[in-house]
């Protein structure tokens, strides 16, 4: 068929995508600015309730010691063959087993995973990583390098960098996002996946759009689109936004320390260090409308009932879109979205059983 003829075809197609991305623009960048409003109401907020903390966040000079606690591992760097960023890494185990690598979400570091660094070090060779942007690992400022297509290559590249072929894939949160998306398109490279409060992409997409209320839940993701304002009002209070997602009493981290506080806000507060993270949120819609895609590898999946930022139903969509007898799904009753952190213990059960037979 002539190229001219083909194009004729396909104009109407491609016209009604372009329309579509505008409109689904128009309504991002409107949420944003609401987001925007309410958001900037609170972080003013604490402000005149704590005026000696002035408008800016206090840069932390010093890192807390549970950062260089030697029992979770020893703190090495892998240069990514791909990008040559570095990636900070923490691993302990090394010959004990097969890989098990740890990809952590916001507002975190690899500190996130130090329940399961003392956990499965016996058995598996653990290694929790610093994601592209976050702590000691590289953070280059420009939006275009944090698209989900150069975070699985990181994936990719620290596993295979590390020595491997293949490793079992722990995440929550956006690193949980970046897990779903890896085991579709680098299927050889993952065992055994153990996701933790999140959905894949489309999954979230298109539930989203059917309950209105994921997007209440979900809507500091529309105020992250913006430039330079999320990192000021974040930052406000010396980081109150950020302490009270990680430690309020109903939603935050339950029994979280100072100093594990601490342990996360030391890399925000140095400078840029929110903006590398955020620039992750900047790339979520980049590939608007997502196709629906099959699961295959064979995953745990971890949720809280009591889950502030995701909704039960999400669960019931994932399971849809599972290749039969691949999926084993759990939702923790009272528990949170922090569960590494929150319920250790009971996640530690389920891994321990989902992974039983790779370690006969």
């Amino acid at each position: 068929m002539p190229e001219l003829v083909v194009t004729a075809l396909l104009a109407p197609s491609r016209l009604t995508l372009k329309l579509l991305r505008a409109f689904m623009w128009s309504l991002v960048f409107s949420a944003a600015l609401v987001a925007a409003a309410v958001y900037g109401c609170i972080a003013f907020t604490h402000v005149l309730c704590r005026p000696r903390r002035g408008c800016c966040g206090r840069p932390r000079s010093t890192p807390p010691a549970c950062l260089s606690n030697p029992t979770l591992g020893e703190h090495c760097f892998l240069t990514l063959k791909s990008s040559g960023l570095r990636l900070h890494y923490v691993s302990a185990g090394r010959g004990n087993g097969p890989l098990m690598l740890f990809l952590h979400g916001f507002p975190e570091n690899w500190f996130s995973w130090r329940y399961q660094l003392w956990e499965f070090q016996s058995r598996f060779h653990v290694v929790a990583v610093d994601l592209r942007g976050y702590g000691s690992s590289d953070a280059p400022r420009d939006v275009d390098c944090y698209t989900t297509d150069l975070l699985m290559t990181d994936i990719q590249d620290v596993i295979l960098g590390l020595g491997y072929s293949k490793c079992i894939l722990v995440a929550h949160d956006w690193g949980a996002l970046l897990a779903w998306n890896f085991s579709i398109y680098y299927p050889s490279l993952v065992e055994r996946m153990v996701i933790v409060s999140a959905a894949p992409m489309s999954v979230y997409q298109d539930y989203s759009i059917r309950h209105i209320g994921q997007f209440f839940r979900s809507n500091y993701i529309f105020l992250f689109q913006l430039p330079w304002l999320p990192e000021k009002l974040l930052s406000m209070s010396d980081f109150q936004i950020l302490k009270t997602t990680l430690t309020h009493r109903k939603r935050g981290i339950p029994h979280l320390t100072p100093s594990e506080l601490e342990a996360f806000l030391y890399d925000f507060s140095q400078p840029g260090g929110l903006t590398g993270p955020l620039n992750y949120y900047r790339n979520l819609f980049r590939n608007f409308p997502l196709e629906p895609q099959e699961l295959a590898t064979p995953t745990l999946l971890l949720w809280g009932e009591k889950d502030t930022y995701f909704e039960q139903g999400l669960v019931g969509t994932i399971s849809s879109r599972f290749v039969p007898g691949r999926l084993e799904a759990h939702i923790l009753p009272g528990v949170g979205h922090w569960i590494p952190q929150s319920n250790p213990g009971e996640m530690h059960e389920y891994m321990w059983a989902f992974l039983r037979d790779l370690l006969d």
